[in-house]
């Protein structure tokens, strides 16, 4: 792991002792009003959608304020490891939740899938280079890929599983991909035309407006696309935890979450 990782993964670290100095404040006061703050970490590629379904819950549930911090879901997952103080954590994969559960680090009772997603190859809006498949990516013409650090983001992991399901080898790739940190970054250098082309969630680009799909991942690694949630071991306030739970499986947040190009889970 190189230093500006590490660095990275160090600042979400401080963030989140952060979060528990001022959530032991804000216990202090809602001692007299009655308000608890719902502590949530969530994988980045929510960040967008869990704004506004969190803007919904508030304005409709009296008393409870969230704070959400979002950051890959392996760089969360290693900071609930190391005691990070939450009360919820929403995982772009079941692989990052299930290392947690086995840890006792869940309250695996409350544990539910909230939605689904696809992995995309997307190219800049204006992009002249033809990029019409994964299978186009080690071609000279293409110099530039961005994609998630498998290692800690889901949508990097799910992608190389696309990449050597349809044959190709990643390392032969990585000479000229950037692993970014998240899939924000992905979408940024895509928006940005830093890079060719970018492999990440199709909910990550609904609303750009400057990058465009051009290839979808194969089915055998889009169906295993799931977002589990849990509330925490360490969680102080459970009751409005699982309040929240079961709003994100209600009908207004499940609109939401399909306005913002997530599959809803049915069974």
């Amino acid at each position: 792991m190189d230093f500006n990782s590490l660095k990275k993964r160090f600042i979400i670290f401080l963030i989140l002792i952060a979060i528990l100095i001022a959530g032991s404040g804000a216990a202090g006061c809602s001692k007299k009003s009655d308000s608890v703050n719902l502590h949530i970490l969530a994988a980045s590629s929510l960040s967008a959608v869990l704004s506004d379904i969190n803007d919904l819950f508030q304005q409709s549930t009296a008393g409870i304020k969230i704070t959400a911090i979002y950051a890959a879901s392996g760089d969360l997952a290693t900071q609930i490891t190391n005691g990070a103080p939450a009360d919820l954590f929403i995982s772009a994969s079941t692989k990052h939740m299930d290392d947690l559960e086995k840890k006792g680090l869940l309250k695996s009772e409350t544990r539910i899938n909230l939605v689904g997603n696809r992995i995309i190859l997307a190219v800049p809006l204006n992009s002249t280079l033809n990029i019409l498949a994964f299978e186009d990516l080690p071609d000279n013409r293409v110099q530039k890929i961005a994609m998630g650090d498998p290692e800690f983001v889901p949508a990097g992991s799910y992608g190389r599983e696309a990449i050597e399901l349809l044959g190709l080898e990643y390392e032969n790739l990585l000479p000229k991909t950037i692993l970014a940190s998240n899939v924000m970054q992905v979408l940024s250098y895509l928006e940005n035309e830093s890079v060719d082309a970018g492999i990440l969630f199709a909910s990550d680009i609904t609303f750009s407006e400057k990058v465009r799909a051009v290839a979808v991942a194969p089915d055998d690694v889009n169906s295993r696309i799931i977002y589990p949630a849990a509330i925490l071991a360490v969680a102080k306030n459970d009751s409005a935890a699982k309040q929240y739970l079961d709003f994100l499986s209600g009908k207004e947040a499940r609109a939401i979450f399909k306005k913002y190009g997530f599959l809803i889970i049915t069974k």
